[in-house]
């Protein structure tokens, strides 16, 4: 059973979404509060933060790059990678989930500064942009902002001819994924999005496209149930050497995770558990869930032994 924690108007969890619907599977949907704290996810991540997290029994994965791969690995059909562009796919998303990303949330924030609440553009602020970000900095930057999001959702509608319909060819796959759910972002969190996205004819074609492939099969569940559910199973995870890993890492070191460039979020604290050039997967135990293993992508993290 597929659990996802998130919130609607989350873009990172959009993207999600949008596999789930490209893989047309059936999944539990826990919402979560958009700001912290969340105490009913806590007990699942030991501190992680960051929107969306997927738990499958006592498997909890974080960041969306892992929760894709995951997904991919136990419904390998359809595959998020037709014509086998799994490389340049996750290549592309270092751009998409990075500058990008940073410059549609850039994007957001300058133009909606006087609407935002001021807790919710505190927490944000300090998450994208650093503890000593200027909220009316990105107002006066908005022109600036705007010409590099121009630029660049231009080079994505430059992907499509008229007998390319996705982004990785005929077929939709994870590419789709990473280019929709900024798309989305800009036109429903950015007042005048629809008008700025109306010269993209195209991408705007492109986007209806991905936009009714859908979510998938979602039925709600209770944070309460999610627990449960942890804490009535087992990780599954088998244990994992990486006898190559750089930082000499291996299984049984006490170590912290942590997001790189994200100031405020707090350390996860675990035992490696298994260890691979993409993936550590840390094990923890909490009161509340008991023992769980906290799965985390290479890249993008930083870990400490301690």
């Amino acid at each position: 059973m597929v659990i996802l924690h998130h919130y609607p108007q989350s873009p990172v969890s959009e993207k999600v979404r949008v596999v789930l619907g490209l893989k047309g599977l059936d999944w539990r949907s826990v919402e979560i509060p958009r700001l912290p704290p969340k105490p009913d996810l806590m007990p699942l991540t030991g501190g992680y933060r960051l929107t969306p997290v997927m738990q499958v029994g006592a498997d909890i994965y974080c960041d969306s790059q892992c929760i894709i791969r995951e997904l991919e690995r136990r419904f390998p059909e359809p595959t998020l990678f037709p014509e086998g562009t799994s490389g340049m796919a996750w290549g592309l998303s270092r751009w998409t989930d990075g500058p990008l990303f940073r410059t549609a949330v850039a994007l957001v924030f300058g133009a909606g500064a006087a609407d935002l609440p001021p807790e919710f553009a505190a927490d944000r602020g300090r998450l994208y942009f650093g503890t000593g970000f200027d909220l009316a900095a990105l107002t006066e930057a908005l022109p600036g902002t705007l010409a590099q999001l121009r630029a660049q959702l231009g080079w994505l509608e430059d992907c499509f001819t008229d007998s390319r319909e996705f982004l990785a060819g005929s077929r939709p796959g994870l590419a789709d994924a990473l280019g929709y759910y900024l798309v989305w972002f800009i036109r429903g969190r950015y007042a005048k999005g629809p008008e700025f996205l109306e010269p993209f004819e195209r991408l705007c074609t492109w986007e209806s496209r991905v936009k009714d492939v859908g979510h998938g099969n979602m039925s709600a569940m209770d944070a309460g149930e999610a627990l449960d559910a942890a804490r009535n199973a087992q990780p599954e995870s088998a244990e994992k050497v990486d006898t190559n890993d750089p930082q000499n890492l291996k299984p049984g070191d006490e170590v912290a995770v942590v997001p790189d460039g994200v100031d405020c979020a707090p350390p996860v604290f675990g035992c490696i558990h298994a260890l691979t050039p993409q993936e550590i997967v840390i094990r923890r135990t909490d009161g509340r869930v008991g023992d769980v293993a906290v799965h985390f992508p290479r890249v993008g993290y930083r870990i400490y032994q301690v």
